[in-house]
Formats: C-alpha cells, sequence, structure tokens
C-alpha cells in the first residue's frame, strides 16, 4: 500500500498458489443467462480488428464457439452469487469495504479482450486458469477511439509486457493504460475498487441528505418573502433575490456535517439494484451469527451503516456492531452480552436475509 497503491503498476507472481476456477466455465455461462446478473459480451473481428458489444442476459446458443478465437464474457458482480469468490474478494479487505465494489470473471477465447483501455480505478487482476498477456503503459495521452463500442485508447504505446500464469496478479492503478489478451483460453478474476468523481458523488448524496432532514425545521419566518418586489415589465425574469435566497438553502442542507455523513454511509452500504434477499422465519441466534455475502456493512464514530439503512449507536452496542461489520461474524458469546435492542436489531436483519445463523461445527 505505501509503495504501489494508486501510484504504479506491481506484478505479483503467485499471489495466490494453487488456485482453482471458483466457477467452471458452464457455471459462469449459467450465471451469464441470469437478468440478476450484469455481463458483456465483447467479440473482435479477427480479420477487420472491428469490435462488437452486446449486454447480457445470454442463452448458451447466444454465445459464440469455443472454438472461435477473439471473443470475451465479463461477468459483474460474482462474489455476490458465490462463496468462494466472496471469500477471495474478502482477502482485500486491507482495503476499505468503502472502496470495494465487486469481483469480475473474464472469460476469453484465444486471443480474446478488450482492447487496450484504462480504468478511472484500482483493479487487482488474478489469473485462475490459463494464461493472459498484459502489456502495460503509463502513458500521459488518454485519448480514445471514436470508432468502436469500447472505451479503447487512440494511441496505445506499451512499455511493459507480462505473461500472468494461474495465481499470478497485477495491480494497476487509476488511468494506467493497459490491455489483456488471452493466450489460450482464461479465465481472469478483476477486484475493483471504485473512485468516484466528485460529481457523481454529489448526485448521490444530495437528495439523501434532502431526505434525511436532519436540520432544524424552518420558522414561518425563514420562508421566502420579496416585500419590496416591485412591479415588473418582464415577469418572465427569475428575480436575483430568489436565486440568492435558493443559493443560502442549498448551503444550509450542505453545512450539516452530520447529514452528509449520514447520506454517505447509507450510499456506500447500498446494494446495486439487482441485488435482492431471501427473507428467513426468526430463529434461535444464540450459536451466533454471520453476515451474508451480499450484506454491506459499514460505520463511522456515530452510526452503524447496513444496505442503505443507517442506525445511530454507542458503548457497547457499537463495540459489538463494529466487531460485526470488521470480522463479519458474531460468536455465541457475544450474541449472550447483547442489549434487548441489538437482539432485536439482528433478529429483524435475520428475517431480512442480511445475516445467517452460523452453523455449528461438529
Amino acid at each position: 500500500m505505501r509503495r504501489y497503491w494508486q501510484k504504479k503498476p506491481l506484478l505479483i507472481r503467485q499471489a495466490v498458489a494453487g488456485i482453482q476456477p471458483m466457477l467452471s466455465r458452464q457455471q459462469l455461462f449459467a450465471l451469464a443467462e441470469s437478468e440478476d446478473a450484469e455481463s458483456r459480451l465483447v467479440i473482435q473481428d479477427s480479420t477487420s480488428g472491428h469490435w462488437r458489444m452486446r449486454q447480457g442476459p445470454f442463452t448458451r446458443r447466444s454465445l459464440p464457439s469455443l472454438k472461435q478465437s477473439h471473443w470475451s464474457l465479463l461477468v459483474q458482480g460474482v462474489d455476490l452469487y458465490n462463496d468462494s469468490v466472496a471469500a477471495l474478494r474478502d482477502q482485500f479487505r486491507f482495503i476499505p469495504d468503502a472502496r470495494l465494489d465487486d469481483v469480475m470473471i473474464s472469460y476469453a477465447t484465444d486471443q480474446g479482450g478488450v482492447g487496450p483501455h484504462f480504468d478511472s480505478y484500482d483493479v487487482f487482476l488474478l489469473q485462475v486458469y490459463g494464461q493472459r498477456r498484459w502489456r502495460i503503459s503509463q502513458q500521459k495521452d488518454l485519448s480514445l477511439r471514436d470508432d468502436t463500442p469500447l472505451k479503447i485508447l487512440r494511441h496505445f504505446k506499451a512499455q511493459e509486457t507480462w505473461l500472468l500464469e494461474p495465481g499470478d496478479m497485477l495491480y494497476l492503478p487509476p488511468h494506467c493504460a493497459h490491455e489483456g489478451v488471452a493466450v489460450g483460453e482464461c479465465m481472469t478474476y478483476s477486484m475493483g475498487f471504485k473512485a468516484q468523481s466528485p460529481e457523481a458523488l454529489a448526485q448521490e448524496l444530495l437528495p439523501r441528505m434532502a431526505d434525511l432532514q436532519t436540520f432544524e425545521a424552518s420558522e414561518a419566518s425563514d420562508l421566502y418573502r420579496d416585500p419590496h418586489q416591485a412591479a415588473t415589465l418582464h415577469p418572465a425574469r427569475i428575480p436575483q433575490q430568489l436565486q440568492v435566497f435558493a443559493h443560502q438553502a442549498l448551503k444550509k442542507i450542505l453545512l450539516q456535517k452530520q447529514a452528509s455523513q449520514l447520506a454517505l454511509g447509507e450510499c456506500l452500504s447500498e446494494p446495486k439494484a439487482q441485488v435482492w434477499f431471501q427473507a428467513q422465519p426468526s430463529q434461535d441466534i444464540s450459536s451466533g451469527v454471520v453476515l451474508d455475502r451480499k450484506t454491506k456493512m459499514l460505520y463511522d464514530d456515530r452510526c452503524v451503516y447496513i444496505n442503505g439503512e443507517s442506525w445511530r449507536c454507542a458503548g457497547a452496542d457499537a463495540k459489538t456492531f463494529r466487531q460485526l461489520a470488521d470480522k463479519k461474524f458474531l460468536s455465541p458469546k457475544q450474541i449472550q452480552t447483547a442489549s434487548t435492542v441489538l437482539s432485536e436489531l439482528l433478529q429483524n436483519w435475520l428475517q431480512a436475509g442480511w445475516l445467517h445463523v452460523m452453523r455449528v461445527k461438529k
């Protein structure tokens, strides 16, 4: 983290020695058939070099033949659907959960890839099956071609070339130009860590802050008034004093630090749109609980956030909640010492499918 994170690429030979695919090719194709999973198919014409891209879901018959070269199937968020992939994701928790996006699996036939490009986020590329040749460049020219459906670099000049075998991993910081091409059939797992722009983050936070309404209710004297408004010959012109009033109203919301923290916590813990949980009946939780692999749980100094909702907590309850968020489980002893409020919340989350009773090892 000190030497490479958001600074420069890092190749780690045998980062996960002896790794095997956690999903077979058939299982990955089956997941790509689901409307719940986001998937893309990228095909390059081996003769003309022309690129095509389609969005899933895909039936098996809609995918090219395995004997055809130059195509890739990319399936996002596989960690939400497979325990082994979720466990692999959790090995990267030396980076804050708030930054994690998902795990994508890229399957490719020989010469398959998505062209030279760059990402706006940090990514770890773990080779799990077969070989992939990566060409890397830290070039400043990031201009894109305008003749393809993909964001392919117009002028890509590789500075380094690495052939990755199963177990090898490549870390790339944001805006590092790269191209990965399959050497024979291969699978690559990508652990992505999102980095939002100020504009994108503001678009998510502002509506939440307004909905939270943690600021004090307005008095009648705070309402917009214009007792000195003169008769006008330009009725369609917005009064400048109304513009000033609107600006001050926005500033009042933005100055609510607690509201911005709440909005951020709820935003970061919000599951993606296609994520759903299986409701469960009330159960005895005395043997301990474990978070569902789809659950996103975070906390700060004042609140705990889980799946887009927030709770204010302090004292022993806060310590227990933080343990659950950090370790993703609570032991029987922690359950026994939990307060009534905490126990009721855990039971509610259990019934919502956000966590599960821990299995007792025999």
